[in-house]
């Protein structure tokens, strides 16, 4: 018996940096919204869990105990009390430190997969807790809906997503890691005030200037989407380096596939649309 899971790409709409605290955190306002597409996880039951890793980034990841989905495995093992194990293939289809989730959407879908694998049965208050435990972005993508996000990321609020399913939507990384940590290390400490998600079209992501200043490419790719015809909202995504484009129709969308493909075949795309 084995069962399947996406790891849904993690999109930020917007993303206001607010202030760095005490601990060294920041605290976020974050509108997260999700594609339809991912990263896949599959599962089938064993007497004890292991992890292998294909796809074409599969090179950039350990197979370990560092590996976010056997730590939300394991996790999820304690707060249930099962003795079952699995044995996950992790399909790594996204780039890795590209700002879309990665890791965090693998272990929310290795949460989401096993708990139907085991048939086990854990609060939602429980599976919180496991997330916010494996970090920040983690909350946000076990729920994989648009939700308002705070805090460093964690406190999730429902929003009322008119206009936002269905969307088309275009993932440009130019292959070049972002690091999160640096990124947050070079932002400027300028508070540019409260992130209002009701407005999310006009807000920003306060991490592009300084990811575009690790990573020069960052500008190379948001001109490239800007020039695209029906591309109504361009930004980049989390910490870099993946940028986005929201399109008026699916035509226009694959139409700026191909015209980018074509021009920069060393860039990674995905044509999708957000949940």
């Amino acid at each position: 018996m084995q069962m399947r899971e996406t790891a849904y790409a993690k999109i930020n709409l917007a993303l206001h940096v607010r202030r760095r605290r005490e601990d060294g955190y920041h605290e976020l306002e974050t509108l997260f919204a999700f594609a339809a597409d991912g990263d896949c996880l599959t599962a089938e039951p064993a007497d004890m869990l292991s992890l292998s890793i294909t796809g074409p980034f599969a090179g950039d990841l350990e197979a370990d105990e560092s590996n976010l989905v056997l730590r939300a495995a394991k996790a999820l093992q304690v707060a249930s009390g099962t003795g079952l194990g699995a044995a996950i293939v992790l399909d790594k289809r996204l780039p890795v430190a590209a700002g879309i989730g990665g890791g965090s959407a693998d272990a929310a879908a290795a949460l989401r997969l096993l708990a139907r694998l085991w048939d086990v049965t854990v609060s939602d208050a429980a599976m919180q807790e496991i997330a916010v435990g494996l970090g920040a972005d983690v909350p946000g993508c076990l729920q994989s809906r648009t939700v308002f996000g705070s805090g460093v990321g964690e406190r999730l609020a429902p929003f009322a997503a008119d206009g936002i399913a269905d969307t088309p939507l275009l993932l440009v990384n130019p292959l070049k890691p972002c690091p999160t940590g640096p990124v947050f290390k070079a932002w400027d400490g300028v508070d540019r005030g409260a992130l209002d998600p009701r407005s999310w079209h006009n807000a920003r992501n306060d991490l592009e200037a300084p990811a575009t200043g690790l990573v020069s490419e960052i500008a190379d790719v948001i001109v490239q989407l800007t020039t695209q015809s029906g591309a109504h909202l361009v930004r980049m995504s989390g910490s870099g380096a993946t940028c986005f484009a929201l399109f008026n129709s699916l035509d226009e969308r694959d139409k700026a596939a191909t015209a980018i493909s074509a021009s920069r075949p060393d860039w990674w795309l995905l044509p999708t649309v957000l949940r």
